[in-house]
C-alpha cells in the first residue's frame, strides 16, 4: 500500500547549516517514529515558507543518503497570518501500515500547525 506521511519544523532562523541540520532531524524522526526503511520510500515533497531562501531542504535527504529518491522542493502558500520559516514534507512511502498507525511528527513551533498530531 502506498501511504503519504506528513511533517514539519519550525527553523530559529533561516540561515544554511540550521535549514540542513533542521531537515534532517524532521526526515530521520519521521522515518524513525514510522519504522520506514530507505527501500520503502516513493518519494519526498518539501516545502518551505516564501521566507526560507539559504538552500534547499532536498539537499538534508540527499546527505542522508537518499540521493536515488525522488525529491522536489516547492515554496508554501504566502499567507498572511502563516507561521514564519516552516519546512513541510511528505513523504510517499509503501507500506503495511493502516492509515490509523501513521505517526506525523511537527516538531518545535511547528507543533502548533497541528496539535492533534505533534507529538
Amino acid at each position: 500500500m502506498i501511504r503519504a506521511i506528513r511533517g514539519a519544523i519550525q527553523l530559529d532562523t533561516d540561515e544554511r547549516e540550521h535549514l540542513l541540520k533542521s531537515t534532517a532531524e524532521l526526515l530521520s524522526k519521521t522515518l524513525h517514529a514510522n519504522n520506514i526503511d530507505n527501500a520503502e520510500l516513493i518519494s519526498i515533497i518539501f516545502t518551505a515558507t516564501p521566507d526560507i531562501t539559504s538552500e534547499f531542504p532536498a539537499l538534508a535527504a540527499r546527505e542522508l543518503g537518499l540521493g536515488d529518491v525522488p525529491l522536489m522542493c516547492a515554496v508554501e502558500m504566502d499567507v498572511a497570518r502563516a507561521m514564519p520559516r516552516v519546512i513541510r514534507l511528505m513523504l510517499y512511502v509503501n507500506t503495511s501500515m493502516a492509515r490509523g498507525e501513521i505517526q506525523h511528527v511537527y516538531l518545535r513551533g511547528a507543533a502548533a500547525l497541528r496539535l492533534d498530531l505533534a507529538q
